[in-house]
C-alpha cells in the first residue's frame, strides 16, 4: 500500500474516531439534558398542584379538577394525590395505555435509556401535611427530540467527516506529489535511466530528499561521463591514427579477421588499398608538414566514402605511413570499379597533388575476399593488384578475383527471389543462445536470426542476402517481418529472444511508425522481447530516447549491439533504459592475448557498472577468451564456443 493511501486512511481513521467521539459525547449530553428537563417537568407540576390544590385540600373534587387539567396538558404516566395520614389514594390519573415512539427506533431507546422520572409536593392544611401529590413524568416527546437532535447531528458531522477527508486528501495528494516524482525517479534508475526532479517541493524534509536524489542522480551520471570519457581515450590510442581519424592498422588487422570469419552475417566483398605514389619524393619536394597535410587530406576522401549509405559495415584505416585500406563487404565488381574510379578522381583534384605534379596521385589495388579466407591471403592478392596497377600506364586502379567468392547469381536473380521470399514471407528463423559468463549453461536470451528460401527450397544465410537488400532498400521489409514471426514464436514459445533493427528501420519515419503500430498491436507484459539497434545506426539521442520510451510502453526492451566503436555516439546512454550492451566482437578476438583490448574493456565494464548496466560479448570463440570476460565481470557471452545458430529445438 502506498504512503498516500496509508496516510489517508489514518486521517480517515482520526477522523472517524474524532467525530464518533463526538458524537457519542454529544448523545450523552443530551440524554442528561432530557433527564433534567423530565425531572424539572415532574417537579415544576408537582409544585403547582401542591400550591393550587392547598386551599382545596378538604374538596375531593376541586382536587380531581385539577389533576385532571394538568394531567391532560403535559406529558405524565401518573398524577396521584395521597391522604398522609392514611396513605390511601385520593385522586389518581394514569395513562395505562404508553404508546412508543414510532419514528425512533428500539435500539436508540434502548442506547438511551430515558427513564420516567418521579416528583412530589405536600398539600397543606394550614400548619398540617394534609396530602401528597407525586407526578411520573412521560420521557417519549423527548426520547422523540433527542432522535431529530441526533439525526441532525450525524448528518452535520457526516458532511463535515467527508469534507475533511476529501480536503485531506487533497492536501496529502499536494504534499506528496514529490514522492511521486522520487518513485518515478527510482524507477527510472531501475530502467538505468537517471533524470532529475526539475520541481523542488516547498515542504523542508521533501526538499531536502529530492535534492539528495537529484544529488546522487548527477552524480551517478558524472562517474559514468568520466569512464565513458576513459574507455573513449583508450580506444582512441589502440584504435585510431592520431593524424587522419580512421582506423589504423592494428583495428584493420581485427576487423578484417572479424570479417573472414565463417557466421552468420559476413558477407564476401573487396579489400582496397589506396597507396600515395611516391612518399619519399613527396617528402623531399613539399616537406613533412605539407606531405602531412595531404596525407591528412587522403584520409577525408576516404572518410567521405565511408559516409554514403549502406556502408556502415565498411572500414577506412591508415595502415601506413602513406597507404589506406578500406575494408567493403557485400560489394560487387562493377561497383568495386566504380568505387575506384571515384576515389581516383577525388583524389586527382587534391589541392596539394597539384604541387607534387604526380599523376596519378595514388594507386589502388582492389582484392576480393569471401569468409573463410586466411588473412594473408587476402592481403597478398590486394597487394598483387597494387602493384598490377602501379605497372599499368592509363589506369591507377586494378582488381584481381579469386573465383570461389563470386556468386552465379546476377542482381536480376537476387532481387526476383528476394522480393518473392519477403511477400510470400519464405523465412525461417534461426536462434543462437545467448549464455551468462559463469555457467553458459544458463541461456539469458536467445539471438533471432534469419534465413531466406531461395527458389530451390534452400535456406540462405543472412550473410549473403543481406548486401543485396541493403542495396535494394528492402531492410524495413526483413526487419518487419522477423518481428512479425518472432512475435508469432514468442506467443509460442514464451522465452527470451532478442531481434536486431536495421539502420534504414531507425532513419525511416514511415518505417519507424510501422515498426510502432506492430509493438503496440501486441502489447507484452512479460518484457521477453528485445530489440537491438546497432552502434553505427543509432539515431540522434532525441529520436532514440522517444523511441526507447514508445518501445518499453508497449512492454518490449531495447538493446544495443556492436557497441565500443565510439563512445561519443552514446551521450544520453543513461536515459534511455537499455537492457543491456553487446560490445562488439572486434574487442573480444583474442583479447586473452592483448593486453590493451582487455584494458579497455575493463574501462568499459567500469563505466558500464557505474549505471548497472549488463555486457554481453558477442562472438566468443575460445574458452581462453571466456574466462577473461568471466573475470572482468562480463555478464554474458555469444559466439561458437556458446553455441552456433540453429533451428528452434535443433
Amino acid at each position: 500500500m502506498s504512503l498516500l493511501k496509508q496516510l489517508f486512511l489514518a486521517i480517515c481513521l482520526l477522523i472517524v474516531i474524532a467525530f464518533t467521539g463526538s458524537f457519542l459525547a454529544g448523545v450523552e449530553s443530551s440524554r442528561e439534558q432530557a433527564i433534567s428537563q423530565l425531572r424539572s417537568h415532574a417537579q415544576d407540576a408537582a409544585t403547582a398542584l401542591g400550591l393550587s390544590m392547598s386551599p382545596h385540600v378538604d374538596d375531593p373534587a376541586m382536587i380531581e379538577l385539577m389533576v385532571s387539567s394538568i394531567f391532560d396538558s403535559g406529558y405524565f404516566q401518573t398524577i396521584r394525590v395521597v391522604n398522609i395520614a392514611d396513605e390511601s389514594i385520593i385522586v389518581e390519573r394514569k395513562n395505562d395505555n404508553i404508546s412508543k415512539e414510532q419514528n425512533v427506533p428500539a435500539w436508540f431507546i434502548a442506547m438511551v435509556n430515558l427513564e420516567p422520572e418521579w416528583a412530589d409536593a405536600l398539600l397543606m392544611r394550614g400548619w398540617e401535611q394534609a396530602a401528597r401529590v407525586e407526578v411520573l413524568s412521560d420521557p417519549q416527546f423527548l426520547l422523540a427530540k433527542l432522535w431529530d437532535s441526533t439525526l441532525g447531528s450525524l448528518m452535520w458531522l457526516l458532511l463535515v467527516g467527508v469534507f475533511s477527508a476529501l480536503l485531506g486528501g487533497w492536501l496529502l495528494r499536494t504534499q506528496l506529489r514529490p514522492l511521486d516524482s522520487m518513485v518515478d525517479q527510482a524507477e527510472a534508475i531501475s530502467r538505468r535511466e537517471f533524470l532529475s526532479v526539475l520541481q523542488i517541493p516547498r515542504t523542508p524534509e521533501l526538499r531536502r530528499v529530492v535534492q539528495a536524489m537529484n544529488l546522487m542522480v548527477e552524480k551517478l551520471k558524472t562517474l559514468f561521463a568520466e569512464e565513458a570519457a576513459r574507455s573513449e581515450k583508450l580506444r582512441i590510442e589502440a584504435y585510431q591514427d592520431s593524424l587522419t581519424g580512421l582506423a589504423n592498422r592494428r583495428l584493420l588487422d581485427i576487423r578484417l579477421a572479424e570479417q573472414l570469419i565463417v557466421s552468420e552475417h559476413n558477407a564476401a566483398g573487396y579489400l582496397l588499398f589506396v597507396r600515395l605514389a611516391d612518399l619519399t619524393g613527396l617528402n623531399q619536394k613539399l616537406g613533412g608538414q605539407k606531405t602531412d597535410a595531404l596525407i591528412k587530406a587522403m584520409g577525408g576522401v576516404i572518410k567521405q566514402q565511408l559516409e554514403k549509405p549502406h556502408r556502415a559495415e565498411w572500414l577506412g584505416s591508415r595502415s601506413r605511413a602513406g597507404e589506406f585500406t578500406l575494408v567493403a563487404p557485400g560489394l560487387t565488381g562493377e561497383d568495386a570499379d566504380k568505387l575506384a574510379g571515384e576515389l581516383a578522381a577525388a583524389l586527382a583534384v587534391l589541392d596539394l597533388s597539384k604541387e607534387s605534379e604526380m599523376s596519378p596521385v595514388a594507386y589502388i589495388g582492389i582484392g576480393a575476399f569471401t569468409p573463410g579466407d586466411n588473412p594473408k591471403v587476402v592481403f597478398g592478392r590486394t597487394d598483387q593488384a597494387l602493384a598490377q596497377a602501379q605497372g599499368t600506364l592509363g589506369k591507377s586502379w586494378a582488381r584481381l578475383e579469386d573465383t570461389a567468392s563470386q556468386s552465379s547469381n546476377a542482381s536480376q536473380d537476387w532481387r526476383a527471389w528476394i522480393d518473392e521470399a519477403l511477400n510470400q514471407s519464405k523465412l525461417k528463423l534461426f536462434f543462437q543462445p545467448v549464455s551468462t559468463c559463469a555457467d553458459t549453461g544458463k541461456i539469458l536470451h536467445q539471438k533471432v536470426l534469419a534465413r531466406l528460401i531461395d527458389p530451390q527450397g534452400e535456406a540462405v544465410a543472412a550473410g549473403q542476402f543481406l548486401p543485396w537488400i541493403e542495396r535494394l532498400g528492402w531492410s524495413a521489409r526483413l526487419d518487419m517481418a522477423m518481428l512479425e514471426n518472432s512475435i508469432k514464436h514468442l506467443n509460442q514459445h514464451p522465452q527470451a529472444l532478442a531481434l536486431s533493427l536495421s539502420g534504414q528501420t531507425l532513419k525511416d519515419a514511415e518505417s519507424q511508425a510501422s515498426l510502432l503500430q506492430i509493438l503496440r498491436n501486441n502489447p507484452r507484459k512479460d518484457g521477453l522481447l528485445t530489440l537491438e539497434l546497432d552502434e553505427r545506426h543509432i539515431p540522434p539521442a532525441a529520436q532514440l530516447e522517444q523511441l526507447s520510451q514508445s518501445v518499453r510502453a508497449a512492454g518490449y526492451r531495447l538493446g544495443l549491439q556492436h557497441f565500443g566503436g565510439n563512445f561519443s555516439l552514446i551521450g544520453n546512454l543513461t536515459n534511455l533504459g537499455l537492457a543491456y550492451l553487446k560490445i562488439d566482437g572486434s574487442y573480444i578476438r583474442a583479447i586473452d592475448q592483448e593486453a590493451d583490448k582487455r584494458a579497455f574493456i575493463e574501462a568499459v565494464f567500469r563505466a558500464t557498472n557505474s549505471i548497472d548496466m549488463p555486457l554481453i560479448a558477442e562472438m566468443v570463440e575460445t574458452q581462453a577468451e571466456l574466462d577473461v570476460l568471466k573475470d572482468i565481470g562480463i555478464e554474458g557471452a555469444m559466439g561458437r564456443l556458446v553455441g552456433s545458430p540453429a533451428p528452434w529445438g535443433a
